[in-house]
């Protein structure tokens, strides 16, 4: 699919790996939807940078565990555009909590961001792509989806669960509509982590180094391009998961 002239979906595309596949999809040419939880200042200061660029961009809150609020993300984009093209299921709580820790509170927050979410747009979405005759949704995992993650429970159970929806969409939407996922590794420090954390982590990797958020908009692109793929996990790891 060429992202020009289409419509794009990115939840938790305000900021971070979220917000430069954003950018990189309106760059592209694609009308973009800036979805955001509680970064209200990011997501318009995103979308302005969207729309100088020469698309057109939308922000909207919803609490993806809701199923109110995301039927009322899903209005907001068919009045504006009428339906999206590219799906890209990006946002993602990372609760560290062991299962002593996890309340019933936090295992619906985050299981509600990293399944609830991406099952009901793909719902609402799906049939659009469909009449239409093509579509592609692509989900973003990481390496808590192929092993466990103990340290922060509610979430690897929520990036498994996001894998085989993944994987059931490819076949239920097929053919019109391709179901991808990318998979990163250590792409994109957060703020707090020092120096020396930041070096434990490369050397987890067979490259030996970080990665940058443009690694997955690379991904993403390619996913988004490769009319012959679906059903798939694309690694941007560094090789982490051999180590």
């Amino acid at each position: 699919m060429n992202p020009q002239g289409k419509t794009a979906l990115v939840t938790g595309g305000a900021v971070r790996v979220g917000r430069a596949m954003t950018l990189a999809l309106a760059r592209r040419g694609a009308n973009v939807v800036v979805h955001y939880n509680s970064s209200a200042g990011p997501a318009e200061e995103t979308a302005a940078e969207a729309r100088a660029l020469g698309v057109k961009a939308l922000t909207v809150q919803a609490d993806l565990g809701d199923p109110a609020a995301v039927a009322g993300l899903v209005r907001a984009v068919e009045t504006a555009f009428g339906g999206v093209d590219i799906l890209v299921n990006s946002a993602s709580p990372f609760v560290r909590k062991q299962l002593h820790e996890t309340t019933l509170a936090d295992w619906h927050f985050v299981l509600g961001a990293l399944l609830d979410g991406p099952f009901l747009l793909a719902q609402a979405f799906a049939p659009g792509m469909v009449a239409r005759g093509e579509g592609v949704i692509v989900n973003i995992l990481d390496q808590a989806a192929f092993a466990p993650f103990p340290s922060h429970l509610a979430h690897s159970v929520g990036k498994h669960g996001l894998l085989g929806l993944t994987r059931n969409l490819a076949v239920a939407l097929a053919p019109a509509v391709r179901v991808n996922a990318i998979a990163p590794g250590p792409v994109l420090p957060p703020p707090d982590y020092t120096p020396e954390q930041n070096d434990r982590i490369a050397a987890k990797t067979l490259l030996q180094r970080w990665g940058s958020p443009d690694d997955v908009v690379k991904a993403l692109l390619y996913l988004i391009d490769a009319d012959y793929v679906t059903g798939d996990v694309l690694f941007v790891d560094g090789g982490e998961r051999w180590k």
